[in-house]
């Protein structure tokens, strides 16, 4: 079985960069995956997506407001982010996060947070409009593929599910995950607002969690 003493640093290097987790964290997952990048990266995931579960009711009364301005001023962003203690919301990993939330709202323009706060009427719309490109089909096969359709949807529109714009094999889920399980506290994108020139109020998406 491969030791951490013994695992090249550059594949450490690598998932670290692909999973954004700790070194030791790495190292730890690429050992147990007897030095398989792969079998590390589910390992990190498994770990990382456990540890926000059990984080995730956990009250999110510190944080930040941070702001993003685009392209010479055509687009601005401002989000706020919480966390648990004035201590995290302090900490330089917790302010890079944010900073790639800024980002990423501004390069993908996501609509709402979660697909929890998707309104039932732009769900409906969307099967709809799905369900009349297919018309014709079997029932049940248009059913796998309206729900394929909106599973797509979910992607495009919910920051949570969209696809980091930084790394396309990850989602912002993902993201938030991994620096949950870093720093040990929840974290929670509580609202966002996105502003566009010329685009109206209509471009600007502002969001809140309940």
């Amino acid at each position: 079985m491969s030791t951490a003493a013994t695992i090249d640093p550059k594949i450490v290097k690598d998932l670290r960069d692909r999973t954004h987790a700790g070194m030791m964290d790495c190292k730890k997952a690429l050992t147990e995956a007897n030095g398989n990048p792969e079998e590390a990266e589910k390992i990190l995931r498994k770990k990382f997506n456990l540890a926000a579960g059990k984080k995730a009711g956990r009250e999110t009364r510190e944080g930040v407001i941070a702001s993003y301005i685009h392209l010479g001023g055509k687009v601005g962003v401002l989000v706020e982010v919480n966390c648990e203690t004035d201590f995290v919301a302090k900490n330089e990993h917790f302010r890079e996060l944010v900073k790639d939330i800024t980002l990423q709202i501004a390069a993908a323009s996501p609509l709402y947070v979660s697909r929890d706060e998707v309104p039932e009427k732009a769900l409906k719309d969307e099967k709809e409009v799905a369900a009349a490109q297919i018309k014709g089909k079997p029932e049940a096969v248009v059913e796998k593929i309206v729900a394929g359709k909106v599973e797509k949807y979910y992607s495009t529109v919910c920051l949570m599910e969209q696809a980091f714009v930084k790394d396309a094999n990850l989602t912002m889920k993902d993201i938030i995950s991994s620096k949950i399980g870093e720093l040990g506290e929840n974290i929670v994108v509580r609202r966002f607002t996105r502003f566009a020139v010329g685009e109206g109020e209509a471009a600007a998406a502002a969001t809140e969690q309940a």
